[in-house]
């Protein structure tokens, strides 16, 4: 029996959300909820082998869509795994062989990463027969095949990038107060910041952008909520290189 996918090419998606006080990591079960065993409970990175003729961001984000029911979310490949001995378990390559009807010894993957706001996920019929998590970043099982591998490599591309680009934009909620994208910064980095500091080179940055507008339900003093102005930035990209906050 001919199988629609090609056996030897994958992609794995790591997916970034923050829920304000952590870095958080969607992750699946191997197989559909009906069919894990109590002691074959496999964990991993939302992924799947390339469709035929499908190109490998097609691939990504037809991943994402199923997963998180989003269609205009960031999405970055950042990585080929290649290593000849990613399919080590025996269990793993019967699971491929059952899947595609071919026998499989190797299978290269091309990973990316996507930064999606845990308030705009949904939960999809994929997602449930998959049972799709969210985890702590701190508090990652182990996975399988080399996606812990994958994984750590998916956060230190984030944490480098967050200081070159306004990417921690597409992880908090459109309109946030500057303690929030502080708190983003120090949970990525995994350092501390000095708030007068933080709060002084944000304000003087115009593409965060201050709104006539303050936090609601709380009873102590509110915050003003702030933007990101994509035009704005593109103005001071024009003339600067970083990002740092």
């Amino acid at each position: 029996m001919k199988t629609r996918f090609n056996p030897h090419i994958s992609v794995d998606c790591v997916v970034f959300g923050f829920d304000l006080n952590e870095l958080k990591i969607l992750l699946i079960n191997r197989d559909s909820v009906e069919d894990v065993k109590p002691d074959k409970n496999k964990i991993k990175l939302p992924g799947s082998l390339i469709i035929r003729f499908e190109e490998l961001h097609q691939s990504a984000h037809r991943v994402l869509q199923k997963y998180t029911g989003l269609d205009n979310i960031y999405l970055k490949q950042f990585g080929i795994f290649d290593s000849p001995g990613r399919l080590s378990d025996e269990e793993d390559v019967t699971w491929l062989k059952n899947q595609t009807n071919v026998e499989i010894q190797r299978v290269i993957t091309v990973a990316y990463y996507s930064l999606i706001r845990l308030d705009d996920s949904k939960t999809t019929k994929l997602s449930e027969s998959f049972n799709a998590k969210w985890y702590s970043a701190t508090e990652v099982p182990d996975l399988m095949f080399d996606h812990n591998k994958i994984l750590e490599e998916g956060i230190k591309t984030l944490r480098n990038e967050l200081i070159s680009q306004p990417i921690g934009f597409n992880l908090l909620p459109e309109k946030f107060t500057l303690n929030q994208l502080q708190q983003l910064y120090e949970v990525v980095l995994g350092v501390k910041m000095d708030n007068r500091n933080f709060r002084k080179r944000a304000i003087s940055l115009k593409y965060i952008e201050p709104l006539n507008e303050w936090q609601k339900g709380l009873s102590n003093k509110p915050a003003k909520l702030h933007s990101f102005n994509r035009d704005e930035y593109e103005k001071f990209i024009n003339k600067n290189t970083l990002f740092i906050i």
